[in-house]
C-alpha cells in the first residue's frame, strides 16, 4: 500500500492506493461506495475475487476515505488486436468534499502513472460530469447494440439455472469463467476477478448451463425478450444455437451485452444509456461495438 501526504487548497489530505488488505481503509472505501452507489464490494473481496486488477486511488482526510478514482488494467482482443487498456471508474466523492479538485488530482495522478504505458484509456460517465473528462483529454466515442429477433427452430439443448452458494455449481462457474474463450469482437481476456464480481452479486440469479456445450450463459428473461449479457466456455461455440436454445417460445427477441463475432443477422444500432458516456483517451480502435457489459467496472 502507497501512502502520502498531499496539500489540495488548504488542506492536507493522505493518498494511498491499492490498499484493499487494509482493513480500516477498505471498510471506509465501502462506505462512501454503499452511500455515493449503494455497492459493497466486501463478499466480493472476501471470496477472494479482489485481486490487484481493481486498484482504488483515494484520499483519505480525518481517516475516512473521501474521494475515490479506481482503475482496472484490463486486457482485450479488438477485431484480432491485443489492445492493453485501463478503465477507470468507481469515481466518487463524499458530499462535504465536492467542488474542491480532488477527482481531478486523483485523475492527475492516474494519468501521469498510466497514461504512457496503456493503448487506451477509457471511462463511462454519468451525464452531470460531460464536461469534466475532455479537459483530460478523453474524447466522447460511440458504442453499439446488437439484437434481433428469433424464430425457435433447429437444435435445442436444455439448461438448467446455477446457484453460486452451492459449492459445486461455484467451482462450475469458477473453472469456466477462469478458462473461457473469446466471444465476442471486443473481448476481455484473462480477467476472471471483475467477471465474478457480477456473477457473485448483481447477476447471481441470471447464470445458466448447457451440459451438452459445458457453458454458462448470464441472461435475464423478461417475458419473449432474452438479455443475454455473456457467454462463457472453454472452446469455440455456435452462438446460435446458444440462443435457440434460450428461446422458450416460438419466437423471441434477443439482445446481446457484448459484440459478435458474426454480426450479419443483427440489427446493430448506436447504443444510447442515460449516464454511461463512453470517453477515450489514447489509440483508437475501429469497430462497431460494445465493451462487454460485465466488463464494465
Amino acid at each position: 500500500m502507497d501512502v502520502q501526504k498531499l496539500m489540495i487548497g488548504e488542506e492536507e489530505y493522505i493518498f494511498i492506493k491499492s490498499y484493499q488488505d487494509n482493513d480500516n481503509y477498505r471498510q471506509s472505501f465501502h462506505r462512501l461506495a454503499m452511500k455515493i452507489y449503494g455497492i459493497n464490494f466486501e463478499d466480493w473481496y472476501q471470496q477472494g475475487y479482489w485481486g490487484d486488477k481493481y486498484r482504488p486511488y483515494s484520499l483519505v482526510h480525518k481517516e475516512e476515505v473521501v474521494a475515490n478514482v479506481s482503475v482496472n488494467p484490463i486486457d482485450f482482443i479488438i477485431e484480432g488486436e491485443l489492445y492493453h487498456t485501463l478503465q477507470i471508474g468507481t469515481v466518487m466523492t463524499e458530499e462535504a468534499y465536492r467542488r474542491k479538485g480532488l477527482s481531478k488530482e486523483l485523475i492527475n495522478i492516474i494519468l501521469k502513472e498510466y497514461e504512457d504505458t496503456y493503448d487506451l484509456i477509457y471511462l463511462y460517465a454519468n451525464d452531470t460530469v460531460l464536461d469534466f473528462y475532455p479537459k483530460f483529454g478523453f474524447v466522447q466515442a460511440e458504442e453499439y447494440n446488437y439484437s434481433k429477433t428469433v424464430i425457435m427452430g433447429g437444435d435445442k439443448l436444455t439448461y438448467r439455472k446455477l446457484n453460486i452458494k452451492e459449492s459445486e455449481d461455484k467451482a462450475l462457474i469458477i473453472r469456466i469463467v477462469a478458462n473461457t474463450c473469446p466471444v465476442s469482437r471486443i473481448s476481455m481476456i484473462g480477467n476472471p476477478g471483475l467477471d465474478m464480481f457480477y456473477l457473485s452479486s448483481f447477476m447471481a440469479e441470471d447464470i445458466y448451463y448447457i451440459e451438452e456445450l459445458d457453458l454458462i450463459v448470464v441472461a435475464e428473461f423478461e417475458g419473449d425478450n432474452i438479455f443475454l449479457l455473456d457467454v462463457f466456455c472453454e472452446h469455440e461455440v455456435d452462438l446460435e444455437l446458444v440462443i435457440n436454445s434460450l428461446i422458450n417460445k416460438t419466437q423471441g427477441k434477443v439482445t446481446l451485452g457484448f459484440t459478435p463475432l458474426d454480426v450479419t443477422t443483427y440489427t446493430c444500432e448506436r447504443l444510447k444509456e442515460e449516464d454511461t458516456t463512453f470517453f477515450i483517451k489514447g489509440r483508437s480502435f475501429n469497430s462497431r461495438g460494445r465493451f462487454p457489459l460485465l466488463s464494465h467496472a
